[in-house]
């Protein structure tokens, strides 16, 4: 009888455990489980000490914990949820709107009040609010969120200059080093844990686009968005969730690395979201299994199956076949080692790959180009759209639909849409680009309509309204 884990996003909502759909069982080998851009704040250089140990060594977390927990803070999230009508409502002509209270944890990064936290803990915010370690509570603003990472940036206007957390270099973590889980578990507030990296580079979607670090020290509902600090108090990760069959703590917790958190959040403030380096290869994780399939003898790297056209892989000469073996000198056993290190970098960035090409090894740097793909609600991927594709459709405007979202293809099919049609406009404004799709999404507010203009195969505009 297969045993079942379920990924739980460490937030508490209404006192319910808020749980991820992710599911996988533990026979398996491999767990198969935005805003307007603001003023930049000055943060503090990354500190690239790491804390070492000789076996005589008393090894000390007061400081560590005495550095931290005013900076950590308790958010709170009011969400409004529709509900039936009692007779009540209807005959007082009172709204079936529901508030329901969500909290988790936050981190000031600098004394100016920005505070970074997960998405999930601030998703679909009516009202927010955050509670300092001394008990003072300020109105929070969104500043922008980023869903795939799950990273949100708050900023509250405090008249006091506020304690913060300074950023560690996690690439500069090591497994087995200690760490503390500082935050709000079940309302708690300033909770510190202590306990080791167990794990980095640690996949829990089976789609080795995520890249977490695990550790053992004990994280609990309400810890989502709290700081895992070095022993020097410097921000490691952003807890997030925890492998669970109770919805509480059983050994595992799982953290954003602070490198790729870091990155998020000055992404949102520079551009308004976030800009996403590409290295343009497709391909996958080698071990016996693969090596023997492919007909190779490594057993660990990423085995290089296709590389896009036009890519900073392609212009570099990487080829079909190579074997990907380390990034800017760190060693790339699984997938998760190559994406974890790319979601810390941005579009023109250069990244220095080893790679193993007929038994030799050669050191290849790329040029990260943007991307310029988008998986948009309801519809699914789109891209920015060629002179060619315009030209096919008799349109001068528009982003391209590459891949329809697999619940709704089946609509959009039967009306005409396919792979390759144009999006025109979204909500009453002309889409010329996939920021011009995010930007129009991000305007839109969370109960109006969702109306689009798309070129279907006959080249006639459709309408359609979304609620």
């Amino acid at each position: 009888m297969k045993k079942i884990l379920t990924l739980v996003f460490v937030s508490a909502l209404g006192g319910i455990f808020t749980l991820g759909a992710y599911t996988f069982f533990l026979e398996e080998k491999q767990p198969v489980v935005v805003a307007q851009a603001a003023e930049n704040p000055t943060f503090l250089p990354t500190s690239n000490t790491r804390p070492l140990f000789s076996a005589e060594d008393k090894i000390d977390f007061t400081v560590a914990a005495e550095n931290t927990v005013n900076a950590v803070v308790h958010v709170k999230n009011v969400t409004l949820s529709k509900g039936t009508y009692t007779m009540q409502d209807l005959f007082s002509g009172r709204s079936s709107e529901r508030a329901q209270t969500g909290t988790g944890s936050g981190v000031i990064i600098n004394a100016d009040g920005y505070i970074i936290t997960n998405n999930h803990v601030i998703k679909n915010a009516h009202e927010l609010s955050v509670t300092l370690n001394n008990n003072k509570t300020y109105t929070a603003e969104l500043v922008g969120a980023d869903e795939k990472t799950d990273i949100a940036l708050l900023k509250i206007n405090a008249e006091e200059e506020l304690p913060f957390v300074t950023f560690a270099d996690s690439d500069n973590a090591k497994i087995g080093e200690w760490v503390l889980a500082v935050g709000n578990p079940f309302n708690l507030t300033s909770t510190v844990t202590a306990g080791i990296i167990s794990a980095k580079s640690r996949d829990l979607s089976g789609t080795s686009r995520q890249s977490f670090i695990q550790t053992d020290a004990a994280v609990n509902p309400g810890n989502s968005g709290g700081a895992l600090v070095n022993t020097n108090g410097e921000l490691v990760g952003i807890n997030t969730a925890i492998t669970s069959q109770t919805g509480s703590y059983v050994g595992y917790s799982f953290a954003v690395p602070s490198n790729i958190a870091r990155k998020v959040i000055e992404d949102i403030m520079e551009f308004g979201n976030v800009q996403n380096g590409v290295l343009g290869i497709q391909g996958g994780a080698l071990n016996s299994i693969n090596a023997e399939k492919i007909g190779v003898t490594d057993t660990e790297g990423v085995y290089i199956d296709d590389v896009v056209a036009d890519s900073g892989a392609e212009k570099a000469g990487i080829k079909k076949g190579d074997i990907i073996k380390e990034i800017d000198n760190i060693k790339v056993s699984k997938f998760s080692d190559l994406t974890g290190h790319l979601s810390a970098k941005r579009p023109n960035d250069v990244v220095n790959l080893i790679v193993s090409r007929d038994g030799d090894l050669k050191s290849i740097p790329v040029t990260l180009a943007k991307n310029d793909t988008f998986t948009m609600p309801l519809v699914g991927r789109i891209k920015d759209a060629k002179t060619k594709d315009l030209k096919k459709y008799n349109v001068t405007y528009g982003v391209k639909i590459v891949d329809l979202d697999e619940q709704y293809a089946e609509y959009w099919r039967k009306n005409g849409i396919e792979e390759g049609c144009i999006i025109t406009s979204i909500n009453d404004t002309k889409v010329k680009n996939v920021e011009d799709v995010q930007r129009a999404l991000r305007n839109k507010s969370r109960y109006e309509a969702l109306r689009l203009e798309v070129i279907n195969t006959n080249g006639d505009l459709e309408r359609y309204n979304f609620r």
